[in-house]
């Protein structure tokens, strides 16, 4: 049996008086520890450090300033990572504790390192509980409530399943809270289904997501080969249904035609630097004859990157795809709407790619 990776939002972790719903995560514990049980390899990505935080400082808003914000989290994260700890012990299963940051993720050899800690942790029948480490981090609360996080550990283990837990039963037509009619979605096999629905950034007052954060992390890990799961945590029995294939919240299907593991690393993790413009024969065989980008076919170039940085490739003002670029900023602006002949003249050392179709990626 293989990886599942279980996402806790905070409205699962904490209650709005920042104490820590020792019921619910009891229950959640019971059902990692059956899964443990059955041969699974359960991880766990949390949020409700800073809520936790929250709780013990007695601030009653989330606070907006990144200091006050990383302080609750540093106050938090050793009280909630001992309440996982202390649960998953007393049933028999050992833990780690992973604080991870969007550079971890964003950064290939970091993000390949993470993965290689990962899967030891799993070989060992350890199971990771992980964290943003929001006490460093400069990019506040960068994952959305680690749902982008959540993906990510999904997508760098290959697991079987993506399920994210919440204080909502799933995706809805529209807002329950708002529109009394709203129907749950319980399957999704296309995301164009979900374009005209009404899925909001409403969170809760301690939370940071938000659904269309979770719709989101489903469409990148369904990009994999890897089904997902947004559902309600607070229901007994939900993660165990989740994953025997039951019918519980809003389940999204693999889909065909996945990325490798590095383009989707590409595609999500990797932040652009800058864009490169190019004109119409260029962007038709970008997105036609998968083909690599050269220099001839870039018209202008945008931000400051130096080789290895990714840049969003546009034409016309639609981006095409997102790949890594074998020039600098500078660079490129030199050898723009240059032949390949021309540009070997000018810089000697110069690959002929300006982006190499192996680091592309359609978006």
């Amino acid at each position: 049996m293989g990886c599942v990776v279980v996402k806790l939002g905070s409205s699962i972790v904490v209650g709005e008086d920042g104490e820590p719903r020792l019921d619910v995560l009891e229950g959640l514990c019971d059902q990692l520890a059956a899964l443990y049980g059955e041969g699974h390899q359960p991880v766990v990505v949390t949020s409700g450090a800073i809520a936790r935080g929250m709780g013990l400082r007695q601030i009653p808003l989330r606070p907006r300033a990144i200091d006050e914000l990383q302080a609750a989290s540093a106050v938090g994260q050793g009280h909630l990572y001992r309440i996982y700890d202390e649960l998953l012990h007393a049933r028999g299963i050992p833990t780690a504790q992973v604080l991870l940051t969007f550079f971890d993720m964003s950064a290939r050899t970091h993000y390949l390192n993470a993965r290689q800690t990962l899967r030891k942790l799993l070989d060992w029948r350890v199971v990771p509980v992980i964290n943003e480490n929001d006490t460093t981090t400069t990019d506040e609360i960068s994952f959305g409530d680690n749902d982008f996080l959540a993906a990510q550990v999904a997508i760098l283990l290959a697991a079987e399943l993506l399920v994210l837990l919440t204080d909502a039963q799933g995706v809805f037509t529209a807002d329950p809270r708002r529109h009394l009619d709203a129907q749950l979605v319980d399957r999704v096999t296309e995301f164009d289904q979900l374009r005209d629905l009404d899925i909001g950034h409403a969170t809760s007052p301690l939370g940071s997501g938000g659904m269309r954060s979770k719709v989101v992390a489903a469409e990148m890990t369904t990009a994999a080969g890897i089904p997902a799961v947004i559902a309600s945590g607070l229901a007994p029995g939900t993660l165990l249904a989740a994953v025997a294939g039951e019918p519980v919240g809003t389940r999204f299907a693999a889909r065909e035609g996945r990325y490798s593991s590095f383009k989707l690393w590409l595609r999500y993790a990797k932040p652009s630097r800058g864009r490169v413009l190019v004109d119409a024969g260029a962007a038709r065989a970008l997105t036609e004859g998968g083909t690599s980008l050269l220099p001839v076919g870039i018209v202008d170039v945008t931000g400051q990157f130096d080789a290895g940085d990714a840049v969003e490739i546009a034409h016309d003002g639609q981006i095409v795809g997102k790949g890594i670029s074998n020039y600098s900023a500078a660079e490129l602006r030199q050898v723009r709407g240059m032949k390949s002949a021309a540009v070997r003249e000018l810089l000697p050392r110069a690959t002929e790619e300006a982006v190499h179709r192996d680091y592309f990626v359609l978006t």
